[in-house]
């Protein structure tokens, strides 16, 4: 008797323990967690703050977050997507910093149905796979338009007569190079010129590649780069004469990382940097009810992390993995799971195509965000516009400020 109601308590638990799992989906967060490990916390942050909307839990099924460190290399997230194929819970990919992952891993996305949201990670061909079925939707700077915005604000903003680009010798450097001279050459009637580096260069290089660039002509600096170059570039910056010096307008990759405690307020005192962003910011006077709640929902998820808005690090990670957030919540309300996690991917994925109602979101309210892609409509796997983008600084609290929130 004793042996069979031992046998039984174990059945059950056993039956328990399948039944818990059969009741979860796993979202993949496909990341940076180690050199910019601030990027990838902060997108994780303000996607589980959307899910806390809705108790973690849609249609039954509890939504887990699983971190999945690919360091900045594409082999490596290359493996994550094959383990995120072989789990029957995994429902999508959450994408992190680094464009060169999702540009060259871009076939083996969109043949295999990996269906992956991007709210950072910025390369142009990430959305756009020539193919009949896209699975990759991005809430994020598109490079697309970013070099326009960028290269815009140096000629009106800042004077601007001989911008050089200052690229990091990746996917996404090519990508932002096409857009950066298309509007240069709109704005100033004539080609930039470019000099490529590679990661981890070091503070000595890249003094050399500045001093080049002014005898050159330049007058300014174009940046597209991480946050590790990036401090090696501002260091170099800094340590040329005050004539030599030069304004960086830069991406925003270097806001991934601890580029503003590295390059601490008194050495940016010494520079002229601006970086882009979307337009949305928790330290903005204008805030909503939306983003009030927000704030205080991520205060009481992150206790000792968030207790004021400018705790959240690399705060466009959360913003855009929030939104996206939302958005996936208003998406999968549309449809009836099935169990079959390849058969929910693709019904996840029409659905976010065809979104019937407006999701207020923080960067602005979405209205059908997404529609059916083909490769004579670009932009329909983005969310965001050229009117989205705006120009930014670090203040002395190293605190990113918008510049249209001054």
């Amino acid at each position: 008797m004793k042996t069979t109601l031992i046998s039984l308590f174990a059945g059950l638990l056993c039956c328990s323990a399948a039944s818990a799992l059969a009741n979860t989906l796993r979202i993949y967060h496909d990341a940076d967690y180690s050199v910019h490990a601030e990027s990838a916390r902060s997108m994780a942050m303000g996607f589980r703050t959307a899910l806390a909307e809705v108790d973690n839990r849609i249609q039954g099924y509890e939504i887990e977050l699983v971190a999945r460190d690919h360091r900045g290399n594409s082999k490596r997230s290359l493996h994550n997507m094959r383990q995120f194929l072989d789990d029957p819970a995994a429902l999508f990919v959450l994408g992190g910093l680094h464009s060169p992952p999702y540009i060259q891993n871009r076939d083996f996305i969109n043949q295999n149905g990996v269906l992956l949201l991007v709210p950072w990670a910025a390369g142009g061909p990430i959305t756009r796979y020539p193919g009949d079925t896209n699975w990759v939707f991005r809430l994020s700077i598109d490079d697309t338009k970013a070099g326009y915005r960028i290269a815009e604000y140096a000629i009106d903003s800042k004077g601007c007569n001989s911008p050089h680009l200052l690229l990091e010798d990746t996917p996404w450097g090519k990508s932002n190079y096409q857009t950066m001279s298309a509007a240069v050459k709109q704005q100033l009637d004539r080609q930039p010129d470019v000099t490529w580096f590679r990661w981890n260069i070091k503070s000595g290089s890249a003094r050399i590649l500045l001093r080049e660039a002014r005898q050159k002509g330049a007058d300014c600096v174009l940046f597209v780069g991480n946050a590790v170059e990036g401090e090696e570039f501002a260091r170099a910056m800094a340590s040329l004469d005050t004539a030599q010096r030069m304004p960086i307008i830069s991406h925003w990759g270097i806001t991934g990382g601890d580029f503003h405690l590295k390059v601490d307020a008194g050495l940016r005192r010494e520079l002229d940097l601006h970086f882009i962003q979307t337009c949305f910011s928790f330290m903005s006077p204008r805030q909503t009810p939306l983003s009030r709640a927000v704030l205080q929902r991520s205060k009481t998820l992150f206790p000792g992390e968030i207790e004021r808005p400018g705790d959240i690090s690399a705060p466009p990670g959360f913003i855009h993995a929030y939104d996206l957030g939302r958005l996936f919540i208003a998406a999968l309300e549309q449809v009836e799971l099935s169990g079959d996690v390849a058969a929910d991917r693709a019904l996840l994925r029409d659905a976010l195509e065809q979104l019937r109602q407006p999701v207020e979101g923080l960067v602005k309210t979405y209205r059908k965000p997404f529609r059916a892609w083909s490769p004579t409509h670009h932009d329909a796997h983005e969310a965001l516009g050229l009117q989205d983008f705006c120009m930014a600084r670090f203040d002395e609290q190293n605190r990113i400020i918008v510049d249209s929130e001054s």
